[in-house]
């Protein structure tokens, strides 16, 4: 039987030559797919009918300074005093804070309130200043309420003084950009930002910090949210309880006493190395890890392990979109670098212009070496520069024996300190 389609019905009658199957379809489809083809370009139309934000713009951009552990330190001015001051740059800081002596010195009225704030070394009420503001190089920021805190004790472990700590207050209101590779920030206003490409888009939860999820893998792989802080001079800090109830590390791990200081003061802790901390797609080997007895439930333990530190962190360069809840990091020229391996037991402060060793853990290497509290520190190798961040760079990248010069009641000494690895 011969089939060939009607012209008005499309479809198939017999008595005529069959041209093929494809040829048959043709007919009969063509005004179908002509009006498929119009109800896709209207359904088109409609989809790009779309309110977005306005483009992000670039307010300003000036450098920071990076200390020990990677700590970020911005200047700017404080209302209309013309002395520039140091702030930390801190994302695991849920507000904007003065330094107490930096305020008497500025003459700031304070008030009283019922807030506290909470860090590693405790829990305090807090004062306020209210209503001022900041400038940076071509910026000013709206009316800002810092909170008051002592900062004598991060002024002494930095060696500079520190007038306060940037956090959340300022971060919500900005897209901020730090390129570590320049070691510039960049400020720009909220809106559509295009990310630069061979990066990766981190969607923490945000309270007033980003909590962002990792991996941490030793004997066991466990993954939970972190604080993404770029205030805490490490790689890798965890909550005891986070790591007794995970048994993330093998039992063969050796662990070794030290100190950190923050918020509230100094805390007793023990490093140790975790064979891998992932990030993202990103992973790293043979990460140094602190772990601490979280008294004061800074981590909010089980919500959070603990927290991810700036020594991790300044190895991508970094775009904070507080307004959209996004972070993206993107490696730079230091993502292969080598973590800070070396242990010496010692803690050292600049104390009166001198810099002093102030504590020694129990059969630490500083400890065999001779050290005793309040020796004075005059060289390391042959660095006598008196510039506490010189004297921890170099006892952070000199694993072995390095000769240091101290002054004891007022007599030189040489000691030998054999500084170890905490790999081994």
């Amino acid at each position: 039987m011969r089939l060939t389609a009607d012209t008005k019905t499309g479809w198939l009658i017999p008595g005529a030559r069959r041209d093929g199957l494809f040829g048959v379809f043709s007919m009969r489809m063509k005004p179908i797919y002509t009006a498929i083809t119009l109800f896709c370009l209207c359904m088109g139309a409609a989809a790009q009918e779309e309110f977005v934000p306005p483009q992000a713009k670039l307010i300003t951009k000036f450098p920071f300074t990076q200390i020990s552990g990677g700590i970020v330190i911005v200047k700017a001015q404080f209302d209309n005093f013309p002395d520039s001051l140091n702030f930390v740059f801190d994302t695991g800081s849920g507000g904007i804070s003065l330094d107490s002596l930096t305020a008497t010195y500025l003459n700031l009225k304070t008030e009283k309130s019922d807030k506290t704030i909470r860090g590693i070394g405790g829990i305090k009420i807090v004062d306020f200043a209210n209503g001022h503001f900041l400038r940076f190089k071509g910026m000013q920021t709206p009316l800002l309420d810092f909170h008051i805190n002592d900062y004598e004790l991060l002024t002494s472990v930095y060696g500079i003084k520190i007038d306060g700590i940037i956090g959340y207050s300022f971060l919500r209101r900005y897209i901020v950009r730090l390129d570590y590779d320049n070691l510039m920030l960049e400020v720009y206003s909220p809106g559509t930002f295009k990310y630069p490409r061979g990066g990766y888009l981190l969607k923490p939860s945000f309270s007033t910090l980003p909590l962002q999820m990792a991996t941490l893998n030793d004997d066991r792989v466990i993954t939970s949210r972190f604080i993404f802080d770029t205030g805490a001079g490490l790689s890798f800090l965890l909550s005891k309880d986070f790591v007794d109830d995970s048994t993330v590390f093998r039992k063969s791990r050796k662990f070794y006493a030290t100190q950190a200081e923050g918020l509230g003061g100094k805390r007793q802790m023990e490093i140790s190395v975790a064979k891998e901390v992932k990030i993202g797609p990103y992973k790293f080997k043979r990460v140094p890890v602190h772990v601490f007895e979280d008294d004061y439930n800074v981590t909010s333990y089980p919500l959070l392990g603990g927290l991810v530190g700036n020594d991790i962190l300044r190895r991508f360069n970094v775009i904070l979109n507080y307004p959209e809840q996004s972070i993206h990091i993107k490696p730079n020229s230091h993502y292969n670098e080598s973590f800070d391996y070396s242990y010496t037991g010692l803690g050292i402060y600049l104390v009166d212009g001198e810099i002093r060793v102030i504590d020694i853990m129990k059969n630490s290497p500083g400890e065999k070496a001779g050290f005793q509290t309040g020796d004075i520190i005059f060289s390391v190798e042959t660095n006598a520069t008196k510039n506490i961040q010189a004297y921890k760079n170099l006892f952070q990248n000199s694993i072995g024996k390095v000769k240091v010069v101290v002054f004891r009641n007022e007599k030189p000494m040489i000691l030998t300190l054999d500084v170890k690895d905490i790999r081994k």
